[in-house]
């Protein structure tokens, strides 16, 4: 989730006080020092993380968007800039129908297009994804003109495809209109509630947390199986992940009995599914079940900063390949860090940059979990090095002004922008979605 942390001292001096906090008062009720409230009032520290505008949050008893607006766009970019590699795209996604006089493809040769769309997209290959989506929209298109039934088949599926790889690399107006397209092709209620389980985790990395929350809750409410004893796994799994949506919205926001509420019922809804697998006619092929479930609690403890918590239960997690279990390592790796166990943070990331280098560098969270282990070290390994140049952060010599009390002689490190200027630190949009806790993450 990306938050626009400008004027966050205003809005915290303004809260504060509305409270009748004195900013000794709300460093003990927060967990935050009273050295970094005063650096951010005053508007001398880097910008906070997501991490600790929540515990500001929690600690005024307000929601987090009370202190950070939504993304703002200047905000961050990622390592590497993809605007280019998606104009093509964006530009296929908003064309207009082919004339109907014109020669259709084969069907055949559309659906293998399609299909090598998807598949590139769930092994977060977004090259060839860019590289291969406008042909399969235009033969797509061209089966739709010529009334042919399974256009919109593989329409729908191509347009949730590419929203949910254009969410991922901040296209968000094109995954926007990519998401209406596949909303208009849907065959049936479960398989729109995919449409929605994808705005909402775009809307989460926009930062805009109560949408988010209220559009997963009635979507939830609209496929709510009417007797869940003659409900299909599918059809329970549709309104589960709803349900997971919902309660990641509302923990972000700082809404913890929504979100124990919401996260009660995607429990429950997980046991009924049994194990993971993804919904029927889920082009994007998400699972869902008690390890899905299990991933969201070690979240929800990386939220709450229990890294003891979030690395106990990833010693259940079974691993796989899919974007949503390399967000679950992120938040392991943050974990290791925070237990100040770096090395073994950097492998982790090192191993997850091995198995999805497309995906990790569009990554704000692990950038962050770098900084951390690499701060206040004189010295740095061939790993870190190399992270840090994937990663583009680059080295500055004033330390941080919201850390007043670190020695100013050590390393600190900035995310660098293509165009070679420097940003502060926040967690961003890299936690979930899923899609994360409380930045991007885009979630599960």
């Amino acid at each position: 989730m990306a938050l626009d942390t400008t004027g966050v001292g205003t809005r915290l001096r303004t809260e504060r006080r509305l409270a009748g906090l004195s900013q000794q008062e709300l460093a003990q009720t927060s967990g935050v020092s009273i050295s970094t409230i005063r650096a951010l009032e005053q508007g001398r520290g880097a910008d906070p993380t997501a991490a600790t505008a929540r515990r500001l949050a929690a600690g005024l008893g307000v929601q987090t968007t009370r202190l950070m607006r939504a993304e703002s766009e200047h905000v961050w970019r990622p390592a590497v800039e993809s605007a280019g590699m998606w104009a093509p795209v964006i530009r296929a996604v908003a064309a207009p129908l082919p004339l109907p006089d014109t020669d259709p493809p084969e069907v055949g040769d559309v659906r293998t297009l399609v299909r090598t769309v998807l598949r590139a997209n769930r092994q977060q290959d977004y090259a060839i994804t860019a590289a291969k989506a406008p042909a399969a929209l235009i033969g797509t298109r061209h089966l739709i003109a010529d009334d042919n039934p399974v256009g919109r088949a593989l329409l729908h599926d191509l347009m949730q495809c590419l929203a949910s790889a254009l969410v991922e690399h901040r296209q968000f107006e094109a995954a926007d209109r990519a998401l209406s397209a596949a909303a208009d092709t849907a065959p049936d209620e479960v398989t729109a509630s995919g449409v929605v389980n994808t705005r909402c985790r775009l809307l989460l990395r926009r930062g805009r947390l109560a949408e988010a929350e209220d559009l997963a809750l009635r979507a939830a409410d609209d496929t709510e199986p009417r007797k869940l004893s003659r409900a299909s796994a599918g059809e329970i799994a549709a309104w589960g992940q709803l349900h997971l949506r919902a309660a990641a919205a509302a923990g972000r926001n700082n809404r913890p009995g929504e979100a124990s509420t919401a996260l009660r019922i995607a429990t429950a809804a997980a046991a009924m599914v049994g194990r993971d697998g993804p919904a029927p006619g889920d082009p994007l092929r998400r699972a869902f079940g008690p390890t899905t479930i299990a991933r969201k609690r070690a979240e929800d403890a990386a939220v709450s900063d229990k890294p003891d918590r979030v690395l106990s239960i990833a010693e259940a997690i079974t691993g796989d390949t899919t974007a949503g279990h390399q967000r679950h390592r992120l938040d392991v790796a943050a974990a290791l860090s925070a237990l100040r166990r770096h090395p073994e943070a950097v492998d982790v990331l090192t191993e997850i940059h091995a198995a999805a280098p497309q995906w990790f560098v569009q990554q704000r969270y692990a950038g962050d979990v770098l900084r951390t282990a690499m701060k206040r070290r004189r010295t740095f390994t061939p790993q870190m090095r190399a992270l840090a140049g994937v990663l583009q952060l680059h080295y500055s010599p004033t330390r941080h002004s919201n850390e007043p009390d670190g020695p100013s002689d050590l390393p600190q490190w900035q995310f660098r922008r293509s165009v070679g200027e420097t940003i502060s630190d926040t967690r961003g949009d890299s936690r979930h979605d899923c899609d994360r806790p409380n930045s991007s993450h885009p979630g599960v």
